[in-house]
């Protein structure tokens, strides 16, 4: 079992910056994938970022250029630093990990979400 905790999430003006923060606990040695999904308000969720244990990354194309995706492996943590965000970006966003497991088929973890409001 793995769990996730986001944190850092908050209201912020367009054009501001936010870093979000989640944290793995339980049995992180089988994570090989962490990042981040959103789920705006009547829409699907999609793809924010990824990192993998061999240091790719990995965006969604609404972000690439505004986001960054950062890891601290001693720490269990990954962290998305957000800028230049646009109303557009509002939504719940949720911490994501992928687990190899003890059987052939992976494992997927989230969090519990944390909301980005980001209006005037």
């Amino acid at each position: 079992q793995v769990q996730l905790v986001e944190s850092g999430g908050g209201w912020v003006q367009p054009g501001g910056s936010l870093r979000l923060s989640c944290a793995a606990s339980g049995s992180i040695s089988s994570i090989v994938v962490m990042g981040w999904y959103r789920q705006a308000l009547g829409k699907k969720r999609e793809l924010v970022a990824l990192y993998t244990n061999s240091g790719s990354t990995n965006y969604g194309d609404s972000v690439k250029g505004r986001f960054t995706i950062t890891r601290d492996n001693a720490k269990n943590t990954v962290y998305l630093q957000m800028s230049s965000l646009k109303p557009e970006d509002t939504a719940v966003y949720f911490c994501y990990a992928d687990s190899s497991g003890s059987g052939p088929a992976m494992i997927s973890y989230w969090g519990q979400g944390t909301q980005v409001p980001v209006s005037a």
